[in-house]
C-alpha cells in the first residue's frame, strides 16, 4: 500500500478513535460528491441508517476507483446525518460497516446533523476527499 499521508497529532493531545485530527498529504486529489444510500440506479433498498451507510460507502469506493483511487487514499470525510441520536446509537454497527467497506484508514472526519437531505429517503450523505500519492520518478 502506497500512501503519502502523515497523521497530525499535536504533542499531548489524546489520540482520537476512528479518525484523525489532521492529515498532511501530497499527490493527485480526487473529490467525491456527497454519496447517499441508493444504488447506482438511484434506487433505495432500505430505510435503515446502517444499510444506507453501507451503500453510501460502497458508492464512495466506486467513485474513488473511477478516479484511480482506493479507500486508503481518503484523507477527509464529511458525514451529514438526519438524526444525530440514531447515528450515535448505531456507532458500533457503523464502525463495523466502515471497516468492512473502507478499512481501518484514518481520515479527518466531520459529522453534522442536518434537518433534511435533498433526497427524502436519505438518512446519511458522505462526502470524501482522497489524495493519490505522486508516482515515483
Amino acid at each position: 500500500m502506497t500512501t503519502a499521508h502523515q497523521v497530525l497529532l499535536p504533542p499531548g493531545w489524546p489520540r482520537p478513535r476512528g479518525y484523525a485530527n489532521g492529515i498532511s498529504a501530497r499527490g493527485r486529489m480526487v473529490f467525491v460528491a456527497g454519496m447517499i444510500g441508493w444504488d447506482s440506479q438511484g434506487v433505495f433498498h432500505s430505510d435503515d441508517l446502517v444499510d444506507q451507510v453501507r451503500q453510501a460507502l460502497e458508492n464512495v469506493r466506486s467513485v474513488l476507483a473511477e478516479g484511480g483511487a482506493r479507500p486508503e487514499h481518503i484523507v477527509r470525510m464529511t458525514w451529514y446525518v438526519t438524526d444525530r441520536d440514531a447515528y450515535v446509537a448505531a456507532w458500533p454497527e457503523i464502525g463495523k460497516v466502515f471497516r468492512e467497506v473502507i478499512g481501518c484508514w484514518q481520515a479527518v472526519m466531520t459529522a453534522v446533523q442536518v434537518a433534511a437531505l435533498v433526497e427524502p429517503r436519505a438518512k446519511v450523505e458522505i462526502e470524501v476527499t482522497a489524495v493519490v500519492p505522486d508516482e515515483p520518478l
